[in-house]
């Protein structure tokens, strides 16, 4: 049986997205592994023992023409899907504040999402108008249901990089996070603050925060999140900044590649983009 992108991400790479092997996650070098060929040995953090057990099966499948260039949005949400699997949703309610109801006579949760519900199935996850939320967004929602977490936020904010495991991410929550809400938003304050009220977000600006806008966003029941947005200063030589803040208890909840989903997600809808 051919090793998939899941297969190699969960049975032989270490998960640490170190990025010492050139690519951001460990699941986009598997993805390479399996797509392209790239030989195990390129994780520098592999054992002689595991590149020799596993190359041998990956090369004979590529032989076999047993590959295909993956779409890791679909492996990621098969492996989020997996991971939630075991949960009873007579288990999650409290857990993750939802509530349980019925579903054409099935058990399904309902969920606080942004200012909106959505409908978590054993079919999917869906708005509260039937449509499928975007594979990124399942992700990291399935993974919050796997965590395991059940404790409330505590309102300690911290920044991406005050969190274990993340050193990786850093590039990509500036790339694909902040530096694209500073570009849309410098000079539009007013912009950024409208369209975050209707993520039912709270602009809570007051005279203890020195950036021009801190808006609180509860994407979920118990993982809010801060925005603090300060914008350009021509006189005064300053460029905008933003910076996104988590609730110190966030890694109970989601892990850190989810939290990045949860980012990029925020910063789409802001925007408008997808």
């Amino acid at each position: 049986m051919a090793l998939s992108v899941v297969d190699v991400f969960q049975k032989i790479l270490p998960k640490t997205n170190c990025r010492d092997c050139g690519f951001a996650t460990c699941l986009a070098f598997a993805s390479m592994v399996v797509s392209e060929q790239l030989p195990l040995k390129k994780c520098p953090h592999l054992t002689q023992g595991t590149i020799q057990r596993y190359q041998g099966e990956l090369d004979a499948q590529h032989q076999a023409g047993k590959w295909t260039k993956r779409d890791m949005a679909k492996d990621a949400l098969e492996w989020a899907k997996e991971r939630s699997a075991s949960m009873k949703f007579d288990d999650l309610p409290e857990r993750i504040g939802a509530t349980l109801i019925e579903i054409n006579d099935k058990p399904a949760l309902s969920l606080p999402y942004f200012s909106g519900t959505i409908h978590i199935t054993s079919e999917g996850i869906t708005d509260q108008d039937g449509n499928a939320l975007c594979r990124w967004e399942q992700v990291f929602i399935y993974n919050h249901m796997a965590q395991g977490g059940g404790v409330l936020p505590k309102g300690n904010w911290k920044g991406l990089e005050q969190f274990p495991n993340t050193v990786s991410k850093i590039k990509s929550m500036r790339e694909h996070v902040e530096e694209p809400l500073i570009k849309h938003f410098t000079g539009r304050c007013e912009a950024l603050r409208d369209a975050a009220l209707t993520l039912g977000a709270e602009d809570v600006k007051d005279s203890t925060q020195s950036a021009d806008v801190v808006l609180f966003f509860r994407p979920l029941p118990r993982v809010p999140v801060m925005l603090l947005f300060w914008d350009e200063d021509v006189d005064d030589g300053f460029k905008a900044r933003a910076k996104l803040l988590f609730d110190d208890t966030i890694t109970d909840h989601l892990d850190i590649e989810s939290i990045l989903f949860l980012s990029e997600r925020i910063r789409q809808l802001l925007c408008g983009t997808e």
